[in-house]
């Protein structure tokens, strides 16, 4: 009896556990947000995209960097301003030093001021020998210019329609930087079968390209005496004074060519053959990215000019222009002629 009795209450006691214990609490769930739920299903896509393409993560991040590339490059088309003027890299100031070096002249006499030929000759020639002996540079000889007066006219014409001065153009050709004007006058003298004279004038300083006046440089020679003619007195006269004024007038020439540089050096290019101008709009927006700045002189169907301002050699800016006239759709553009910093193409169009 006992032991049903022990039976009994250890079955009460685990009925009694049994009904006072609480039901378990289910844990809840965080519940995600509509814009975590849009994540995780747009993860789950990208995931489900790059498996079926064979993609990874890292590979689909390269995509859209490349995409924002691709962005950036389409911006990088408008034009962006030139640099500021007189503010040049370390290249350029090498290179403007250099080419401030080696200035080309080219001397020839005002034919307008109606001044001996033979005196003129001395003038030039005297110049001349000035820039070979001291400065140790190539010249244009007295004689070549007159005889390319002659033999260049048809060529002239032809290239130019008298647009410009005939000895501007004779420069070109000779790649001069500046060609000088001289002018001058002379009053002569005589007294005991000696002979005197004085030279006075100017040497006028142009910019080939441009025909600019740079500036001038006035001289006056003392007074020169010859036992033999006052012709020679003469000449002795004006080959002073012209010597004399040669190392003034060459520093001068220096620091205008500088100051007129502040934009790189002036190249003209032209040209033929431009009927559309949307390739000529996206020529200049190539060639600006390499040059300083580019300026559109004129444009017509027939023609058209351009300003490129760069310190750069002629020969890089012809390649310029090939570079950019392939991104415009000129490809068969071809150079016809270059006389100093002025190139002329025709588009092949």
């Amino acid at each position: 009896m006992l032991k049903n009795l022990g039976v009994f209450v250890a079955c009460t006691a685990l009925l009694a556990s049994c009904i006072s214990a609480p039901e378990p609490i289910e844990e809840e769930k965080p519940v995600s947000s509509p814009a975590e739920t849009r994540g995780s299903s747009k993860s789950l896509d990208d995931r489900a995209v790059a498996l079926v393409q064979g993609t990874t993560s890292s590979e689909s991040s390269t995509a859209t960097g490349s995409s924002a590339s691709a962005s950036t490059a389409s911006s990088d088309a408008v034009d962006t301003p030139p640099p500021a003027p007189g503010v040049m890299t370390p290249e350029e100031e090498a290179f403007l030093n250099n080419y401030l070096a080696r200035l080309q002249y080219m001397v020839y006499y005002d034919e307008a001021a109606g001044i001996d030929a033979k005196s003129a000759k001395v003038a030039v020639n005297q110049a001349n020998r000035y820039l070979l002996e001291k400065l140790g540079l190539s010249v244009v000889d007295f004689d070549q210019i007159e005889k390319n007066k002659k033999d260049q006219q048809a060529a002239y014409q032809a290239e130019t329609g008298g647009s410009i001065d005939l000895i501007q153009y004779i420069a070109q050709k000779y790649n001069a930087d500046v060609y000088v004007e001289v002018s001058f006058s002379s009053t002569t003298s005589a007294s005991g079968g000696k002979y005197y004279a004085t030279a006075q004038g100017s040497m006028k300083i142009y910019d080939t390209s441009t025909a600019q006046l740079l500036g001038s440089v006035a001289f006056q020679s003392p007074q020169v005496m010859s036992t033999s003619s006052s012709e020679n007195a003469v000449a002795n006269a004006v080959a002073a004074s012209v010597w004399s004024a040669m190392p003034k007038m060459t520093d001068q020439t220096k620091m205008l060519v500088k100051n007129s540089m502040s934009r790189g050096i002036r190249y003209e290019v032209l040209i033929q053959k431009t009927p559309d101008s949307r390739q000529i709009s996206t020529m200049r927006r190539a060639l600006a990215k390499v040059v300083r700045e580019v300026e559109q002189v004129s444009y017509s169907a027939s023609e058209t000019k351009l300003a490129l301002y760069t310190f750069k050699s002629s020969d890089k800016i012809e390649d310029a222009i090939y570079d950019a006239a392939d991104r415009s759709g000129m490809l068969d553009i071809y150079l016809l002629y270059s006389r100093g910093k002025v190139l002329t193409f025709n588009s092949g169009l």
